[in-house]
């Protein structure tokens, strides 16, 4: 990281410290002019930087880091004027709302301000969720949606002379966690103090559209915590509802009514204010705000492009977590709407844009529900649609989320019931996030017995996704599909142009499949990883070593045929991007020698966090 804080064209040395004390509820008029000029300071900020992450094309979120600032400087303000009253740390259980501590890591002097226009740019160590130990002056890990809210109950817990502030949101508030977080606090009287933002926008829509009857103060009333509601726009009115929930003694809320990114025209109270601001709407705000320049630097900031050409697969690509979506579509079309509706169930976790169900919502309506951010209920509901026989539930999220479906997973397996699963964001193949969102323990979900098959598949590209989808979609049990967030390239037939995986190829479940032989040994690889090791595979043939590769779709059953043949080779490598401890390698070596074959054996996969290197191929190569 290079530059100082003056490289940044906003200048953060204008935030002026301020101490509140919550004992006097009524702001001068001096502290209020004060709160406000922070305010506007950090939001101005906030809307410059994570538009460089939509000039570079990584995406972001910009909307609800900008909602909370008013809550951020008067917490501040309240640590600034008894540091010894409050934990420092101010928890967010929404952690992509990243923008926020990388703006307090700037303001500390941990984080050189020049840095922020590097926004999820690909090694810049500012991912789209805070990780601990990742990037300076970031002081706790989010993990995923709703999950802080817990861990800061047992801070609060080691700390009983201190008060907790942990930001919160109306959609982590979804999470069933925060449901047990809140009984536990009440029970516990722990002197907690969450700060929801109830801006009514989620990712794919507005909670009282989609999810009736629920209401955050309600349910934070019902738990038993003191509730306060205020405009959060109204700086007088939020710091009068800051102090009262601050001399509480006990758990307590304030609940922050506003717009979506208010003052932001283009995307206020809408969706599209949960991503990252559009850089017409960034450069278009800046300038109503005194920054006429601004739209020199984000303009001059484009998508890095791929300079690596691999070998063995096409330039163009294809969204496997959207065609999903349309592969499904190609099964219902040929149900009537009424069959359908009886037959299908698919049911959203407000990620239908991100996990392909969205295109499955426009077209085939009659099945679809939409639900709001609670993965275990949805499942289990599709679960239970598939408790009969002739009937298929499918359900979709992110693959980090399958970790915390194993219970239900088990659940569904002892009751028998069908469903499909769809867990995008498989693997690491987007540097611009992070362990939050990426799954690398996505072989979790087999975890049933042996006299139990479920089955796990992990297709190397669009094509081969939709023949899995055609084959896979009306058989019983529970089915797991994985794929990337990124696009990936077809794979194309060995010294040609035509993918392998076309119209004359049909998917067979438990089947590996030789997409080059070899003499030499085998590379074993699936999904994400396949192109490129079939890229290091027809570059070490070129050099002379008869290397061959084997795609593996069917990730956790073996096939006794090829297994058999790669285990009588002279070397086995698997290569893959989910956990090196928990990954298809850490299962294979076992088959091998089940099957009493000894060939030199070596895995690949994940070892740190969001990192996966295409030259250890290589360098596993040089060194067999």
């Amino acid at each position: 990281m290079s530059g100082t804080q003056s490289d940044f064209p906003i200048d953060l040395k204008q935030y002026k410290k301020l101490s509140l004390d919550p004992s006097k509820p009524q702001l001068t008029d001096e502290q209020r002019a004060t709160l406000k000029a922070n305010i506007q300071l950090l939001r101005d900020a906030i809307v410059l930087f994570t538009a460089t992450g939509a000039a570079r094309g990584v995406s972001g979120h910009t909307g609800g880091a900008y909602d909370t600032v008013p809550e951020v400087c008067i917490l501040l303000s309240l640590i600034e004027g008894a540091p010894d009253r409050y934990n420092n740390i101010l928890f967010d259980e929404a952690g992509h709302r990243v923008a926020t501590q990388y703006l307090l890591a700037a303001l500390e002097g941990s984080l050189p301000a020049e840095h922020l226009l590097h926004y999820r740019e690909a090694n810049s160590k500012l991912p789209g969720h805070p990780e601990l130990g990742l990037t300076p002056g970031v002081k706790f890990s989010s993990g995923r949606l709703g999950h802080m809210w817990p861990l800061v109950n047992g801070v609060a817990m080691a700390h009983r002379d201190k008060t907790v502030f942990c930001l919160g949101s109306d959609g982590s508030q979804q999470e069933g966690n925060d449901a047990e977080a809140a009984r536990l606090a009440v029970a516990q009287n722990l002197n907690v103090k969450l700060f929801i933002d109830d801006n009514d926008v989620t990712i794919a829509g507005h909670p009282s559209e989609y999810l009736k009857g629920y209401q955050v103060v309600k349910t934070l009333e019902g738990h038993g915590l003191k509730v306060v509601t205020a405009d959060g726009e109204d700086i007088d009115a939020l710091w009068g509802a800051i102090a009262s929930i601050v001399s509480h003694q006990g758990p307590a809320a304030v609940i922050s009514k506003r717009k979506m990114a208010p003052g932001i025209a283009e995307i206020e109270g809408s969706p599209h204010g949960h991503d990252v601001i559009p850089v017409k709407a960034a450069i278009k705000y800046l300038e109503g705000r005194g920054y006429p320049n601004f739209g020199d630097i984000l303009l001059n900031i484009k998508p890095v492009p791929q300079p690596y050409l691999y070998v063995g697969s096409t330039k163009e690509v294809g969204a496997n977590r959207v065609v999903f979506g349309e592969a499904v579509n190609g099964v219902l079309d040929r149900l009537s709407k009424e069959e359908a509706a009886k037959k299908v169930m698919v049911i959203d976790s407000d990620l239908e844009g991100s996990t392909g169900l969205k295109v499955i919502h426009q077209k085939h309506p009659e099945v679809f529900i939409p639900s709001g951010i609670m993965e275990r209920g949805n499942f289990s509901a599709a679960a239970g649609f598939g408790f009969d026989a002739d009937k298929f539930g499918v359900f979709s999220t992110f693959s980090a989320f399958l970790e915390m479906l194993v219970s239900e997973i088990t659940m569904a397996r002892l009751n028998n019931c069908n469903v499909l699963c769809h867990f995008s964001h498989a693997g690491v193949d987007e540097m611009a996030d992070n362990t939050c969102h990426f799954g690398i323990n996505n072989m979790f979900a087999d975890n049933g017995l042996s006299d139990v098959e479920s089955f796990l598949y992990f297709p190397a590209d669009a094509l081969q996704m939709t023949a899995v989808i055609e084959r896979v979609f009306f058989e019983r049990g529970l089915r797991f599909l994985f794929s990337t967030r990124s696009k990936v390239p077809y794979i194309l037939k060995p010294d040609s142009q035509t993918k392998f995986f076309g119209d004359d190829y049909k998917f067979v479940p438990g089947k590996d499949e030789i997409i080059v032989d070899g003499k030499a040994g085998y590379v074993v690889s699936f999904g994400d990883m396949l192109h490129r090791s079939y890229d290091a595979v027809i570059r070490c043939r070129q050099q002379g070593l008869d290397v061959g590769l084997i795609n593996k779709p069917t990730l956790n059953i073996v096939d006794e045929q090829m297994t058999m043949k790669i285990g009588q080779s002279p070397f086995v490598l698997i290569v893959e991007s989910f956990n090196q401890k928990t990954g298809l390698g850490s299962r294979f070596g076992t088959w091998l020698l089940e099957r009493q074959l000894t060939p030199k054996f070596g895995y690949m996969g994940v070892t740190k966090e969001g990192v996966f290197c295409r030259d250890l191929i290589y360098w596993y190569y040089s060194h067999t």
